[in-house]
């Protein structure tokens, strides 16, 4: 598609969409926008950074119209995923007289009764504190036109696959339901089958590949030097902003205190026992620069838009290959360029041997120049190529990167 004027959206969502500067539209988009313009039901899947909120979120602007009942519900498995969508609903949807609503934990019941009793077109929600409406009364769902249901391999990670299906139940069969999700295993699978009626799929690149726009490599060291190579990392790389991913929240905690003793970097923190208000306030001071540095969990990997990540680095090799695909792709997103840095010790060589075949490639095996190393036989395995290796762009050079 060469235009999103070609898509059949409505006159006041292409306002929106002229506003926000779009001009043309993703993969994802061009083939999403019209299925879901139709009324199918839709599986979309995508490498992150692709444009998925706007690629379900304008077509269900235009579908539904004028301001009425509570006929869109938005699912997410995080507060900070449905406070984005909420936003970009807000904006692409400016020209419109529809109503979103946000509800999630952390905050006042208050203001989210109020604005349900007042009126809303869409809610974005979490699950838990929706079911806290709909035990309450305090939300009708009964005229719920669409059902979108975002990131669902993560509400899957975090536990809420139940309470999924019983807010499914509540709701009127006679619906339009969009599904994404970054992969799909068998509990997925179960709930799409039920979920869905003769869906349409939309899926864009390989769920399990790496960002081509991402070069990745193993940092090899031993756990004793672990905090010790970060920091070489951090000192020897140009980086513009930088997300520390460990997974735990006491390690990331303790990594906190430690990069700010060191006082070298302006950090910032953010995991689920983190304050709400907390929370979204180390995530803008990010986006806005006043952080060069966040040490996060999985909490910030998936879906979150956070743009110029310039480097990623896992503190420990993440125990899921999924996990891994997921934050390296907070960096070279919206196909600008990016490096992403694993710290590996002897005891995670499974996990990094479980991602590579998940990925279908070897990851190169890089030492940090200048460090002074104690030995590890790992070591013995990093590829003196790999730093060469790793500077042969596709977007630069025209030439796709060797798969290893």
């Amino acid at each position: 598609m060469s235009d999103f004027s070609t898509l059949g959206l409505s006159e006041t969502v292409m306002q929106g969409v002229n506003d926000a500067g779009y001009t043309t539209p993703t993969q994802i988009q061009a083939e999403s926008i019209p299925i879901i313009l139709a009324g199918k039901d839709l599986v979309g899947a995508s490498q992150t950074g692709t444009g998925k909120t706007a690629a379900f979120m304008l077509p269900t602007l235009s579908r539904l119209g004028e301001s009425g009942k509570l006929r869109c519900l938005i699912l997410e498995p995080t507060r900070e995923l449905a406070s984005q969508v909420k936003s970009a609903t807000e904006d692409l949807g400016k020209n419109t007289n529809l109503k979103t609503l946000l509800v999630h934990g952390g905050v006042s019941y208050g203001p989210q009764k109020d604005g349900l009793e007042a009126g809303v077109d869409i809610v974005v929600a979490t699950p838990g504190r929706l079911l806290d409406h709909m035990q309450q009364k305090t939300i009708d769902l009964s005229n719920i036109d669409v059902l979108i249901l975002d990131e669902v391999d993560r509400m899957l990670d975090m536990g809420f696959l139940p309470d999924v299906r019983r807010i499914v139940k509540a709701l009127p069969e006679n619906r339009q339901t969009l599904f994404f999700s970054a992969t799909m295993p068998p509990q997925i699978e179960g709930l799409a089958s039920w979920v869905l009626k003769d869906p349409e799929a939309v899926e864009i690149g390989a769920r399990r590949s790496a960002a081509e726009t991402v070069s990745h490599y193993f940092y090899p060291v031993t756990d004793s030097q672990r905090y010790e190579l970060l920091m070489a990392l951090l000192k020897k790389t140009d980086f513009h902003s930088v997300m520390v991913f460990t997974r735990t929240k006491a390690q990331a905690d303790r990594l906190f205190a430690d990069l700010q003793k060191a006082g070298d970097y302006k950090c910032t923190i953010m995991h689920g026992d983190i304050r709400q208000g907390d929370r979204v306030k180390a995530l803008e001071g990010f986006r806005d620069g006043k952080f060069d540095v966040i040490i996060a969990t999985d909490l910030a990997a998936r879906g979150l838009d956070i743009s110029n990540v310039s480097h990623v680095i896992n503190y420990q090799v993440p125990e899921n290959a999924d996990d891994y695909v997921h934050r390296i792709g907070r960096t070279g997103r919206a196909q600008k360029e990016g490096d992403a840095y694993t710290l590996l010790s002897g005891a995670e060589l499974e996990h990094a041997k479980n991602i590579e075949d998940f990925i279908g490639q070897k990851v190169p095996r890089k030492k940090c120049e200048g460090f002074d190393y104690k030995y590890t036989a790992l070591l013995d395995d990093t590829d003196p190529g790999a730093r060469i290796a790793g500077m042969v762009r596709k977007r630069k050079t025209g030439i796709k990167r060797r798969r290893r």
